[in-house]
């Protein structure tokens, strides 16, 4: 009895007919990024599990519930990239590519975590992502989160919410905590057994809980905002007149704390209200301690990261996600044709190096082939039979337009239909 295999779950396979508009997204946020004169940088999908308990931090939920960890021959544990933020500063690091140098840079990839697959939300999901060092002012936020806005315009997103909110310093954050976790602590028969279990070791992530129940109670907890230090104050303050100036709307989310124990200072999110409860399709912020934590000299640093499902599926929805279709299929009859046929695709895909030629292999009647070219969307179908070939000539029929069919000679079809 044979057995099918099947992919992993929450692990999917992107098919045919959907990477035209990964593609699409891909290139555009290539395009907007090389404008912008930012870096391309590629690190390892394993990195050494330490790598992660560092920096992300040990009781957040994705050290304690959502990493892909195992040892490896020699008994060293190594974790499948969570998120990149850690691996770029590594990679960096290591490379020394941060000793008094400023950066840009962004990537593209696989990063895994162990979650409840949902719609938005896999087990192996694709992230952009851009990570930007040795700039410590509120105009490098700023460019950042103008990038983001730019691309949502040239991709024809226009119901995305920015929020942002700023954690301010270490210190500041130690203070801000001790008082929290008194108030929470005096409504500790509130709390749901997750807001328990982070009052002690994570309690800014009690903030960020979807608990219906427990809103009210999360809405009178003392505020990030009155703990602020006077530099994060400014550095917020002067963020939010950049973003005025530039246009760009936002608001102030004090409950924004993202889930990661490396940020400080401004932090960010691009929400939806379209993909249900996984509506935060790009977040980012400042983390300024990272580069030191890891060994390195102290280095401002600010990034963000985008969800590649999440936007395809809002592309998907609004139509947005452009398919490409060829631009012709060669239709093919008689030995001589199929030879001739294959040697005049070559000639035109030299001369034309952005054409989309597909030509019918495996044979076939004409019906079926003329099927083959409207299925995969051709303009334009190219007929070559032996009749065909002694005179050099093609035939041409529009697919996709009301037009007569022609007949041209080969030396005249490049400018006739690619020009």
């Amino acid at each position: 009895m044979s057995i099918t295999v099947q992919a992993v779950r929450g692990m999917h396979d992107i098919l045919p007919a959907q990477t035209p508009g990964w593609q699409y997204l891909e290139d555009t946020m290539r395009r907007i990024l090389g404008a912008y004169s930012y870096d391309e940088i590629r690190f390892p999908i394993l990195e050494k599990t330490d790598l992660f308990k560092r920096t992300i931090g040990e009781v957040t939920d994705i050290v304690e519930k959502e990493m892909y960890t195992f040892d490896d021959r020699n008994g060293e544990s190594l974790t499948l990239r969570p998120e990149g933020t850690a691996g770029c500063v590594r990679a960096c690091q290591e490379n020394g590519l941060l000793h008094n140098e400023v950066r840009r840079l962004w990537y593209m990839g696989p990063m895994f975590r162990y979650e409840r697959p949902q719609k938005g939300r896999y087990r192996q999901f694709y992230q952009i992502g851009v990570e930007t060092f040795g700039m410590n002012g509120p105009d490098i936020d700023a460019e950042l989160i103008m990038m983001t806005a730019r691309l949502w315009r040239e991709l024809g997103l226009n119901d995305l919410e920015l929020q942002i909110n700023s954690l301010g310093t270490a210190a500041s954050r130690n203070e801000y905590r001790t008082h929290l976790v008194a108030y929470f602590k005096a409504h500790q028969d509130q709390l749901d057994d997750d807001s328990l279990r982070r009052l002690e070791s994570n309690p800014l992530r009690i903030l960020d809980s979807k608990n219906r129940d427990m809103q009210n109670l999360i809405e009178e907890a003392p505020k990030l905002f009155d703990f602020l230090d006077s530099e994060s104050t400014l550095h917020f303050k002067q963020l939010k007149q950049l973003l005025d100036t530039a246009g760009i709307n936002y608001k102030v989310n004090t409950r924004l704390v993202r889930g990661l124990d490396y940020y400080g200072k401004t932090v960010f999110e691009w929400v939806t209200t379209r993909l249900g409860a996984q509506g935060t399709v790009c977040a980012g912020g400042r983390y300024d301690g990272l580069v030191e934590q890891l060994g390195g000299k102290a280095t401002p640093a600010v990034g963000f990261a985008m969800g590649v499902e999440r936007l395809i599926a809002l592309l998907e929805e609004s139509s947005q996600a452009k398919v490409d279709s060829v631009d012709a299929y060669m239709v093919l009859m008689g030995d001589n044709a199929i030879k001739q046929g294959l040697l005049l695709a070559e000639q035109l895909r030299d001369a034309s190096p952005a054409l989309t030629l597909r030509v019918n292999c495996g044979g076939g009647s004409f019906k079926s082939q003329f099927k083959k070219a409207d299925k995969c969307g051709a303009r334009i179908a190219l007929i070559l039979g032996d009749d065909e070939v002694k005179q050099g000539v093609v035939g041409l029929k529009y697919l996709r337009e009301d037009r007569p069919q022609q007949t041209i000679k080969w030396s005249e079809l490049r400018s006739e239909v690619f020009d």
